[in-house]
């Protein structure tokens, strides 16, 4: 089965962009995913081709019309029945590793990338739209957020990382942030590679690696440390397992 990517959008020239390098790029060369751009403005009906009108109430802006954007979004529904569609959207869903992992298993994706203030309420109100979010910062346009969304699941597809494992100890895969990682020179401006990593003792590596991961994202992330702490303290049950007095 081949992740097929549909998405529409009023720049389908920013597409494969950087997802036609490296990875991704070798991966769309040997078909193991594939890429379809649909130009939300030829679903425009007016001799101006107009995808945008002021908004209701008023307002600075333009937002994107749901009639254009209607049949647009019917056309990739129709093509690509199998496929969630998603909104790049600040206000969606964050995206997080798990998802990725859900949708990259998935026959894949079609995306609507919006831009000007937004899209009309009603056109998410009337088709099964799900927002997504890759962070709490405004882009231009979706298109970016969209790059980003197909370049985390295309690296999962099987075949595309070198090896199988190199994902599986990654930020976010386990609910903690990664630990460090080093390489040669043994010395380089003075610092030294950590001596545990040098030792060949794999238990001992292993146990250092986690209490780096554990270190890092203490520090960096309380919210992803919370989490993690909170489904290290449940039991199989889901019942909270009552903590020791220290």
């Amino acid at each position: 089965m081949t992740f097929a990517a549909t998405v529409l959008t009023l720049y389908p020239d920013m597409f494969p962009g950087p997802l036609g390098q490296s990875m991704a790029g070798r991966a769309l060369g040997e078909k193991r995913w594939s890429l379809d751009t649909v130009q939300i403005r030829d679903f425009a009906e007016d001799r101006h081709k107009s995808v945008d009108d002021t908004p209701a109430g008023g307002g600075a802006g333009m937002v994107m019309r749901a009639d254009v954007l209607a049949r647009a979004v019917d056309h990739a529904l129709a093509a690509r029945p199998d496929a969630p569609l998603l909104y790049m959207s600040p206000r969606g869903a964050p995206l997080t590793q798990a998802r990725v992992r859900t949708l990259a298993a998935g026959p894949g994706v079609s995306i609507l990338c919006g831009r000007f203030e937004g899209i009309d309420q009603r056109l998410l109100d009337a088709r099964p739209i799900e927002e997504i979010s890759i962070g709490d910062y405004i882009l231009s346009g979706g298109e970016m957020a969209a790059l980003t969304l197909l370049d985390a699941c295309i690296r999962l597809i099987p075949g595309v990382m070198g090896a199988a494992a190199s994902g599986e100890d990654e930020s976010f895969e386990t609910g903690l942030l990664e630990y460090p990682h080093y390489t040669r020179p043994q010395e380089w401006e003075g610092r030294t590679i950590p001596e545990v990593l040098r030792s060949g003792d794999h238990a001992r590596i292993e146990a250092w690696r986690k209490s780096q991961a554990e270190a890092i994202t203490r520090l960096r992330r309380p919210d992803l440390w919370e989490r993690h702490e909170g489904a290290r303290d449940r039991s199989p049950s889901g019942a909270q397992r009552e903590k020791k007095d220290e």
